[in-house]
């Protein structure tokens, strides 16, 4: 009698069990597990938004579908990182438009210096029918675009006082590798060197490069303004980035339910959304941090303002109709 009580008691157990798993799938293994890359840090906004993009896919699916983040670029640099999701070797990524042009030339025209008025301006263009276009345009390269993150504004940093633009001359300035962010700086005077984000530090503080170009959360967690403390706030480029998909790991999210695909660009949105709120604290914060550490920041003249747009002009009047004319819409945004 004892041994049967304790059968029917094991019994009850196992079918409460099982009705929970019912009622929680999450808890299930997942059908399907997508590999998300970052260069970037844990504490880094757009780190923190991957894992937040990876929770709403989790629980929107019903634990079908798991991300996984990798980051601090574990699993490679941008470029290679690129390169592998052409062929699904990784899913999903958070990417700069620099690194995503080479295979996606329609970008260019995002990173065109003093291309907004401001960042309202950019956002207006980007969360619209022009942002739309360019997400979808990437599709041509393996990937495609799911969502628009902040980069903020990008500026000069470099290892000796630079107070106007003619201290830029002759100085070896460290930036992206493509050649429209090597042509702007030589364009000033400066000598560009292409090199990998994550060996920019090292290059600074062997004396490679006399200093590089770039947000100031960037700056800061890098630790680059520890060998190049001095700051030319010119602001010259707003470039936004883009998360990203692999066209393989679309296929296999469609396989397993063709509404998903909605599902993921409405989780990539809504971490879009939670990254650009990161960001503004966070920029705020760096800014602050790097003057209590002793970084000097100068604010170019309302001359030099006007002589760098003049010499970036060349890189609009090199541009085709088609992309005048793009330029022009955007900037009636």
């Amino acid at each position: 009698m004892k041994r049967l009580s304790a059968v029917l008691l094991l019994t009850g157990i196992l079918a409460l069990v099982c009705a929970c798993a019912a009622r929680d799938p999450a808890g299930s293994s997942p059908e399907l597990v997508l590999r998300y890359a970052e260069n970037q840090p844990e504490d880094y906004p757009t780190t923190r938004a991957a894992h937040y993009f990876a929770d709403l896919v989790e629980q929107r699916t019903q634990g079908r579908i798991r991300v996984r983040v990798y980051a601090d670029g574990e699993l490679g640099d941008e470029v290679s990182v690129l390169e592998q999701m052409s062929y699904g070797g990784i899913d999903l990524a958070r990417a700069s438009l620099s690194t995503l042009m080479v295979e996606c030339p329609a970008l260019m025209v995002l990173q065109l210096p003093y291309l907004y008025e401001d960042a309202g301006q950019m956002w207006r263009v980007l969360d619209g029918e022009i942002g739309e276009d360019f997400l979808s345009a990437t599709r041509r390269s393996g990937v495609v675009g799911l969502s628009w993150f902040d980069a903020g504004s990008r500026s000069f940093y470099t290892c000796t006082p630079v107070s106007s633009l003619e201290d830029l001359k002759g100085l070896r300035i460290r930036v992206q590798e493509n050649d429209l962010m090597s042509g702007m700086v030589a364009a000033l005077g400066a000598e560009p060197v292409q090199i990998p984000y994550n060996d920019v530090y090292s290059a600074i503080m062997s004396g490679k490069v006399d200093g590089a170009e770039n947000n100031w959360p960037s700056y800061a967690s890098t630790g680059h303004y520890e060998g190049a403390r001095y700051v030319y706030l010119d602001e010259h480029s707003r470039v936004p980035e883009m998360q990203l998909m692999s066209t393989v790991a679309l296929d296999s999210v469609m396989a397993l339910d063709e509404d998903y695909y909605t599902i993921l660009r409405q989780c990539a949105e809504e971490s879009a959304r939670y990254e650009r709120e990161l960001w503004a604290q966070t920029e705020q914060k760096a800014e602050e941090d790097m003057l209590e550490r002793g970084c000097v920041i100068t604010i170019p003249t309302a001359a030099d303002q006007t002589l760098l747009r003049e010499k970036m002009q060349p890189f609009y009047d090199e541009l085709t109709d088609e992309q005048k004319a793009l330029v022009a819409r955007i900037r009636a945004s």
